[in-house]
């Protein structure tokens, strides 16, 4: 059969899922961002998951970008990669999934597959979406238009593991339909796939990818806490720990982004509408969700024992990502940090090499240039991401930035000799 394929969302997930398509099939990137389809159509990708030669690539097998419904009705595989974000109360926020299930709809025609890879609870495909699909089209599920699921596992900044070489799960909503998506990514995907036996079970396992490792991290951050009390260095800790070979080695850290931070409130949501409260993956979240503040109080008690004043302290935070060498800022706890710092009375300015200032909407902190090409001292500074600009680092350059004896708070573990660190 001849596949077109559209794919719906252009973001970290989507473009690199459409370019790997374009090598083989007819593609069309759809986005309701215009600025974003601007941005492609000159071949320049902002999240740097694909860099100029690549989006050239993608351009010459003929992959056009949209932004209206009716530009993409031609295709009869629509695969969904919209983001899947919580509310301010911590429970999912469908509307993205909601309103590209509508756009679909709207052009979908006898034959067709729709195929969703954001991340959801087990059943959002089938409950939520396939009815969206059957009202807005006309048209009868398993009869007239089909589905598939398929999580993404797309690791931002991550060059090693891409798109192609991390093993799919996939699924179908009929034996037959399930084969067909199957064979669709095996078709691209080099690592191979895993065929699950429904829908539920492919949408499961996506969400306890990331559960299971921030369940892990909670503990890690845990310890932390617990041997910063007893003057002990955590990471002395893990690394005698790892000696013995089934130790799981694991780092303290904040935990954002819009995976792990996020995917845990979806199966816990879930969970709890269906009378059953998963105290150990909400008690992982809390402990997670509190690491920005701890670090920021231990920051003010630094700052204290070394006789800095707190109110209008300057306060110069390195990084603003939810992790080291991409340039996504989405739910990164950093902000948190910056706030506490903030409500203090500190005066905060924040450097990131991988951020755009376009892209800094927070007015607490004062976006810069590079501080180690400037005159302005420091009361304290933190490493709050493990750039590779921030790795190359020596303690002079900290030094050269500092007000008298520096106060240099490492959370990443890339300082020698810091004041403090996580």
């Amino acid at each position: 059969m001849n596949y077109k394929i559209a794919v719906i969302g252009l973001g970290y997930v989507g473009l690199p899922l459409a370019h790997a398509f374009s090598k083989k099939y007819e593609v069309v990137g759809f986005d309701i961002n215009k600025e974003r389809i601007d941005e492609l159509n000159t071949g320049y990708d902002s999240t740097l998951e694909l860099d100029k030669n690549q989006m050239k690539e993608a351009l010459e097998n003929g992959m056009q970008f949209k932004t209206q419904p009716e530009e993409i009705a031609g295709c009869n595989i629509y695969i969904v990669t919209v983001p899947t974000p919580i509310d301010s109360s911590n429970r999912p926020d469908l509307t993205p999934l909601v309103k590209s299930s509508e756009s679909v709809g709207e052009i979908l025609k006898k034959g067709d597959i729709v195929i969703y890879e954001s991340t959801v609870y087990p059943g959002v495909t089938e409950e939520i979406c396939v009815p969206v699909l059957e009202k807005v089209s006309g048209q009868k599920f398993n009869e007239d238009f089909f589905c598939g699921y398929s999580p993404e596992r797309i690791n931002p900044g991550d060059k090693e593991h891409t798109v192609t070489k991390i093993l799919k799960v996939t699924s179908g909503s009929t034996p037959e339909v399930a084969k067909i998506v199957d064979d669709l990514y095996k078709s691209i995907i080099t690592a191979g796939t895993y065929l699950a036996s429904s829908i539920k079970v492919a949408e499961a396992s996506k969400v306890i990818e990331n559960t299971q490792r921030d369940v892990n991290i909670a503990l890690i951050n845990e310890l932390a806490l617990i041997f910063d009390t007893m003057d002990i260095d955590t990471r002395e800790v893990i690394e005698a720990a790892a000696t013995k070979w089934n130790f799981i080695k694991l780092t303290p850290g904040l935990v954002g982004g819009h995976c792990i931070g996020v995917d845990p409130y979806y199966l816990t949501y879930k969970a709890q509408e269906l009378g059953y409260k998963p105290n150990l993956i909400l008690g992982a979240r809390q402990i997670n969700n509190s690491m920005s503040k701890y670090i920021a109080e231990r920051t003010i008690k630094e700052m204290i024992a070394h006789d800095k004043k707190i109110k209008d302290a300057n306060v110069l935070v390195l990084g603003l990502t939810f992790k080291e060498d991409c340039p996504d800022i989405r739910n990164s706890k950093v902000f948190d940090i910056i706030d506490e710092l903030s409500d203090y009375g500190c005066i905060v300015d924040a450097y990131d090499p991988w951020v755009e200032k376009k892209d800094i909407i927070q007015n607490n902190f004062t976006f810069i240039a590079d501080p180690f090409q400037s005159d302005k001292k420091y009361d304290a500074v933190i490493v709050a991401v493990g750039h590779k600009e921030f790795k190359v680092l020596e303690r002079g350059n900290y030094d050269c930035i500092s007000i008298t004896k520096p106060v240099l708070i490492d959370i990443k573990g890339i300082i020698e000799n810091p004041t403090w660190r996580l």
